[in-house]
C-alpha cells in the first residue's frame, strides 16, 4: 500500500485479533467492524470453520446496511473456503474439500506423530482431531479447551513448531501449518492466508498494494506469515484490545461512500 493512502480493504485474522480464541467478539470490535465497512471492504481469514466466524461475529454484529453486509468477505479454513453475506443469507464462491484420501493420510499422520512426539494429551475438552471439509485441524487440548490452559500449553510455540514439521515430513504433498494457540492445520498445498489475499484481489478487483492485513501471528512460525512474506502491508496487533485502538485511529483517516 503507498505511503499516504488508505486501504480499499482491510482483512484480519480472527483469534486472538478480533477475539480471545473461539470466544464472541466484543461489542466494541463489532462496532468498528461495521464503521469500516461502511468505508472499505472488510474480510476475515482464520483457521476457524464457518461456523465459528458466525457465532464469533456475525451474529454479534450491530444493525448493519444491507450495504454494509455485503463488503463483508469471510474466509474460513485459512482461506480454503470463501462467503460471502447476501439479503438471502451466507452465499458460498467457493470451498476447496480435501478428497477422502488426503483426509485419511493427514488424520493418520498427525495423530501419529503427536503420539510419538508425547503431544497426545490424556485430558482434553472435546475433540483433538476435526474434519473441516477443505482443513484437517489438531488442537492438543480439543477444540472446547479454556483460553487459560490452552495458553499455558505451548507458550513459546515449540511443542506445535516441532509437530508441524514432523507431520509435514509425512504428507508432503500437503500444506501444515502452525495454527492457533495449540493447533495445527493441514489443507491441499500452495493454500494459506496469502492464496485467500490473492482470492480477495481476483474477487473483488482490489490490488493487494491496496489493501491492509491485520494479525498477531506475523512472526515467521505464525500461520499470518504467508500474507507478510507476500508484500501486502501488515499491521501487527497482541489481543483484540490492540486491535481495537489501532481501529479507532484507522478508521477517521478512510474516506466515505457516497
Amino acid at each position: 500500500m503507498t505511503a499516504g493512502i488508505p486501504p480499499r480493504l482491510v482483512a484480519f485474522d480472527l483469534d486472538d485479533t478480533l477475539a480471545p480464541s473461539k470466544s464472541a467478539i466484543d461489542p466494541r470490535i463489532g462496532d468498528l467492524l461495521v464503521a469500516l465497512a461502511d468505508r472499505v471492504e472488510v474480510a476475515i481469514i482464520s483457521g476457524g470453520q464457518l461456523a465459528q466466524f458466525t457465532m464469533q461475529v456475525v451474529d454479534r454484529l450491530p444493525a448493519a446496511s444491507p450495504e454494509a453486509l455485503s463488503r463483508l468477505h469471510l474466509l474460513p479454513t485459512c482461506g480454503t473456503q470463501y462467503y460471502r453475506i447476501t439479503p438471502a443469507g451466507v452465499s458460498t464462491v467457493y470451498a476447496h474439500a480435501l478428497t477422502d484420501d488426503q483426509k485419511s493420510r493427514a488424520l493418520d499422520a498427525v495423530e501419529g506423530e503427536a503420539r510419538r512426539l508425547g503431544l497426545w494429551e490424556a485430558e482434553t475438552w472435546g475433540d483433538i482431531l476435526e474434519d473441516r471439509g477443505s482443513q484437517i485441524t489438531f488442537s492438543a487440548l480439543g477444540q472446547l479447551a479454556p483460553l487459560d490452559a490452552k495458553t499455558a500449553w505451548d507458550p513459546t510455540g515449540e511443542k506445535k513448531n516441532s509437530l508441524r514439521a514432523a507431520v509435514a515430513e509425512r504428507i508432503p504433498d500437503l500444506e501444515v501449518r502452525s495454527g492457533g494457540s495449540t493447533s495445527v492445520d493441514i489443507t491441499r498445498r500452495g493454500i494459506d492466508k496469502a492464496y485467500g489475499m490473492r482470492q480477495l484481489s481476483e474477487q473483488t478487483g482490489i490490488p493487494l498494494d491496496d489493501m491492509l492485513f491485520i494479525g498477531d501471528r506475523l512472526d515467521p512460525d505464525g500461520n499470518d506469515y504467508p500474507v507478510l512474506a507476500m508484500g501486502v502491508d501488515c499491521q501487527a496487533v497482541d489481543g483484540w484490545e490492540d486491535t481495537a485502538a489501532f481501529l479507532e485511529q484507522l478508521i477517521p483517516t478512510l474516506p466515505g461512500r457516497d
